[in-house]
């Protein structure tokens, strides 16, 4: 896949703008850039804080050839080449929290937001990442729960480089989910870097339950499994999973 770069100073939301590309039109690996978001969001419409030049925003079209089933895999195939570019810029040691942050030292570094439209092209994805560059990209009361790159390295980065890099890793596992038995092979490389994969004490919020459990797994289509204090098998296709802290 090759990136084409358009940059804006100011939008309301890359991945915005994303989706109306691709509804123009855009092809595939359309990247819109942006030092300064005014409506960033992340799911269910929450707020993303994106100060001017604090952190790397940015919005992918894509048009999988994928089977529908297997769409939700694009949001773990891009939190792998986050997790591979942090690690191999900034030496950091990152882990994926099911299904789209990626953390450092138990605090949120980036979220990822994949929205889907039609086009006259057929189906599109934005895949939309968010990295925090600098502290200033939060406010105080996020101290506890958010960190950046600057944060963890003591040292200021260059956005231009990670974009360059993310980008790498991202057209490079796009092509394995793409490839013949690509969902698997996505799987098995989120698993890999995932302690959320398995035998971990969640808590997760549904929209009108709250179960608590231990991770056992993925889904072909990379919903997660959680076995309830009961000993059920709850499949997760979406809601807020929380690591339970051991008392």
């Amino acid at each position: 896949m090759k990136f084409t770069i358009l940059r804006f100073d100011s939008v309301g939301s890359t991945n915005t703008e994303a989706l109306k590309q691709a509804k123009l039109g855009a092809g595939e690996g359309l990247c819109v850039v942006a030092r300064r978001q005014t409506a960033g969001r992340g799911r269910y419409g929450r707020v993303w804080i994106s100060e001017p030049d604090a952190g790397l925003y940015f919005s992918v079209v894509l048009r999988p050839k994928i089977a529908n089933r297997f769409l939700p895999l694009i949001t773990l195939t891009a939190a792998i080449a986050v997790y591979d570019a942090l690690a191999e810029l900034y030496g950091l040691k990152p882990d994926i929290k099911w299904a789209n942050d990626i953390h450092v030292n138990d605090k949120k570094i980036c979220g990822i937001l994949a929205e889907m439209t039609e086009s006259d092209g057929g189906l599109a994805i934005a895949l939309g990442i968010g990295v925090n560059l600098k502290l200033s990209n939060f406010p105080p009361e996020l101290i506890e729960t958010a960190t950046s790159i600057e944060a963890e390295t003591n040292r200021t980065p260059d956005a231009d480089a990670l974009l360059q890099t993310l980008t790498r890793r991202l057209a490079e596992y796009y092509s394995v989910l793409n490839d013949e038995n690509g969902a698997e092979k996505i799987r098995r490389e989120w698993a890999r870097r995932s302690s959320y994969f398995a035998d971990k004490s969640v808590k997760v919020k549904l929209e009108n339950e709250t179960i608590t459990g231990t991770t056992r797994g993925l889904e072909e289509n990379g919903a997660l499994r959680v076995e309830t204090d009961g000993g059920e098998i709850k499949i997760i296709q979406a809601g807020d999973v929380e690591m339970l802290r051991k008392v």
